[in-house]
């Protein structure tokens, strides 16, 4: 009897033993779950490569607005108090930065009426504010879009398991529902993915624009405060 026991427990062991390399064996890959989510994996792809291309290149071009030197103003007030306006339009020319374009219109404007500069100046200052928030909308539109799409994959993946149920009768197996259900949820999780990455970076560029029309709006400011002063200060 003790011999049966003993024989029966060692079988048990080496049984044990011989599935648990099996067990490793299974492996977790993102790419064949993004494989499992269908066609819409493609169109969540297509979003995230539209929203990197939109974040990148808002990025790049914020970054360049800022790279502007610290005594800008100093020179153009300076140029301008001794008459050397085409000295100062090309001291703007050498920035790509919107500071530096509001002040250039403003300049080419001198000698007309100051309600007139100030009002090409902020013209000139709405194109610049529209020109930086270019495809941020698009980037709004995927930040909230791309949950939406990731949802839709996985209604239609438990429409499509519990189809499959209704067809096996009485022939249901666990593995039918288990894996409708995990095709569904993979588009739900890439869905999010995608969503949470645009959301963030379009909140980024929205503050990091706000900075820079501060900026603009200090430099008008500073720009008409100019022009009001004596010539001979």
């Amino acid at each position: 009897m003790m011999l049966t026991l003993l024989q029966s427990s060692i079988d048990a062991a080496a049984t044990a033993i011989e599935t648990v390399p099996q067990q490793q064996e299974m492996s977790f890959s993102l790419i064949s779950m993004a494989a499992k989510g269908g066609w819409l994996m493609l169109v969540l792809l297509l979003l995230s490569i539209v929203a990197i291309y939109i974040f990148g290149n808002k990025w790049w071009m914020i970054y360049k607005a800022g790279q502007i030197d610290k005594n800008f103003m100093n020179n153009i007030h300076e140029l301008i108090h001794e008459g050397k306006i085409k000295s100062a339009v090309e001291l703007c020319r050498k920035y790509d930065s919107p500071v530096a374009r509001l002040v250039e219109k403003g300049i080419e404007r001198i000698g007309r009426p100051l309600s007139d500069i100030q009002t090409a100046v902020e013209n000139m200052g709405n194109v610049e504010v529209a020109r930086l928030e270019k495809g941020l909308p698009m980037l709004a539109t995927i930040a909230g879009g791309a949950p939406m799409i990731g949802f839709l994959g996985t209604v239609m993946g438990m429409v499509q398991a519990f189809f499959n149920m209704s067809q096996a009768g009485n022939n249901i197996d666990i593995t039918l529902l288990s894996g409708g259900i995990y095709t569904a949820m993979v588009t739900t999780v890439g869905g999010l993915i995608v969503g949470i990455i645009a959301y963030f970076g379009y909140n980024y560029l929205t503050s990091r624009i706000s900075n820079l029309v501060f900026k603009m709006e200090n430099t008008t400011i500073e720009f008409m405060d100019m022009l009001h002063e004596p010539a001979g200060e």
